[in-house]
Formats: structure tokens, sequence, C-alpha cells
């Protein structure tokens, strides 16, 4: 099979998985673009530790040397966390292309997905995920990651989607697509740094069990697409939502005084966040992927149960 060429499983995941042992991906743009070096490294190791202290295995995911790896090496992580913005943002567009020439790409939700289910992992711990952005009606600005969410079965934990976005057209476009959106101890979509939205998601779940139980039923009854698991900031390092929705606004103002458009858009509105919050934003980012870790790495003990 062709595939083979390309797909690089490491070796202790490619155990794992023979085994039936828990395995969770993990995605490599918060590593390259996400943060600065060397927290975006250390940030990423810690991910790697918490998802094998509750007992699953975990699989960094990357395009290196045209290479789609599940499974990363300390020293791959960090070649990533060093390179930075250097490597290419990979989505589905660009796959094709980076094997073809041979070149590196941090993946992003969608192709960490993508390159997941190709290795027959089915659970993916992330930050947040991407989305209908503010203003689509006009730029038709809509992330490839609520594409792949209607056509990849892999379960995506996430800590609900950035409030740069327009979260009311990013439920409704899940809607449309099929993508159960599930609240983990919540009927409310988290928005990212904060715990609170104000826009209803599917379904309330309140324990890892009840999210196999959920995914494995999906998977058994054929559908092709994924699920998503919307996991809250804990309490503790939710942000003001005034503060947060205030820094939001201001940086949309920037971007668009500056002419930011397309893929530049997410990461300078980001990047202008950190700047107005003086890193207050940085530090919930990370404490939001321990948390969405640590719900991943149960839930795929269930399923692989």
């Amino acid at each position: 099979m062709s595939l083979n060429k390309y797909l690089d499983v490491s070796p202790e995941v490619a155990g794992a998985l023979a085994a039936g042992k828990p395995v969770v991906a993990l995605e490599s743009t918060i590593i390259s673009h996400g943060m600065p070096y060397p927290q975006n490294v250390e940030t990423a190791l810690a991910v790697e530790s918490i998802i094998r202290e509750n007992g699953a295995v975990p699989a960094t995911i990357a395009v290196i040397g045209g290479q789609l790896k599940a499974g990363c090496t300390r020293e791959e992580i960090e070649y990533l966390g060093k390179a930075g913005t250097k490597v290419t943002k990979a989505s589905r567009r660009d796959l094709a292309m980076l094997c073809a020439r041979g070149q590196d790409g941090a993946t992003t939700v969608t192709t960490t997905m993508i390159i997941a289910h190709m290795a027959g992992i089915k659970v993916f711990a992330t930050g947040g995920i991407g989305g209908v952005h503010r203003g689509a009606e006009t730029t038709m600005d809509i992330s490839a990651d609520l594409e792949e969410l209607a056509h990849t079965p892999v379960m995506v934990v996430c800590a609900g989607a950035k409030s740069i976005l327009d979260l009311g057209l990013t439920l409704e476009y899940l809607e449309t697509h099929g993508v159960p959106v599930l609240g983990y101890g919540t009927r409310e979509l988290p928005a990212f740094y904060t715990r609170h939205s104000g826009f209803s998601v599917d379904y309330q779940v309140d324990s890892p069990e009840e999210l196999a139980a959920a995914f494995k039923a999906s998977l058994e009854l054929g559908f092709q697409g994924g699920m998503l698991v919307a996991n809250p900031i804990p309490e503790e390092y939710s942000m003001d939502p005034a503060v947060i929705n205030g820094a939001i606004e201001e940086a949309l103002s920037q971007a668009k005084a500056n002419g930011i458009h397309g893929k530049e858009t997410t990461p300078f509105l980001l990047a202008k966040v950190k700047e107005l919050t003086g890193g207050d934003s940085l530090d919930s980012n990370i404490q939001l992927v321990f948390n969405n870790a640590r719900l991943a790495a149960k839930t795929a003990a269930c399923l692989a149960k």
C-alpha cells in the first residue's frame, strides 16, 4: 500500500495500537506556531507526560522530511519548537505537496485528524478548534477543521472555539454537517479562555465512560464523521470574559486596520491578545491543553476497554 511510503508510525505507538492499548494524538501547530521557545517544547513534553500518567500513549503528530509522523521523538519535538514559524502550518491542502517535496509541516486540527485516522488513532487532544470567522458571510473564511470533523472519524477533545471566531455560526456549521458537539459537564459551549459563551451544545456528558460509549456507538453505526468534545477550562484558570473580549475586539480592529486576512488572521489575533492581556492568555492556554490531555487519555482508556 503506497500510504506506507509516507506514513511513519513510531514503534511505541504502533506497538500500543497493535496491542489494543489507548493512544491519544496531539497536534504540532501549538508547538511551532502557538507558543515561544522553549515554553512550546516544555508544554508539549508536559502534555505527553500527562497522557502517560492517565494511562495512554501520546502520539505527537507532524510532517518531517515529507513523512507523516504519528508519534514524534523528543528530538523532533525540540526541532519543531526551535524552528517555530519557519515550519509550514499544514492544512489538508498542504499535505501532498509537503510529502512530494520532502518538507516539514506542523499539523493543525485538520491534518492531525487525518494522520491520526490513517494510523488508527481514535482520540485527539488539542487546545481549541478553528471555526467560522467573524464576517465570514462576506469573506467565506471558515476553518478546514469544521469540514474535517464532518468527514474523519476521530474524537476531538478541546476547550471549545476561541472567541475571536463567530461561535454561533461555528455551531450552525457543525450542525449542518452532522457533527455532535458534547459539553463535558456543561450544556454551554466553552469559549477557550473562558468557561461561558452563551451558546448551547447538543448534549452534556459527565464521564469519560459516557464519552467513550458515545464514540463507540458512532463508529459501530458506520458514521464517517468525528465527534467534538468541548471541555471547559478549569475554573481557577478561566479569564474574566470582559478582559478577554475587550482584548479580542481591540485585536480584531487592529487586524482590519493592518489588512490581515486568510491564514495570517489567527496567529496575528492570538499574539495580539497575548500582548494585550500581559501574557495571561498564554498561561490559560497551557492549562486548558493540560486539562484536555487528561480527559482525552481517560476517554481513550475507556474506549480501549
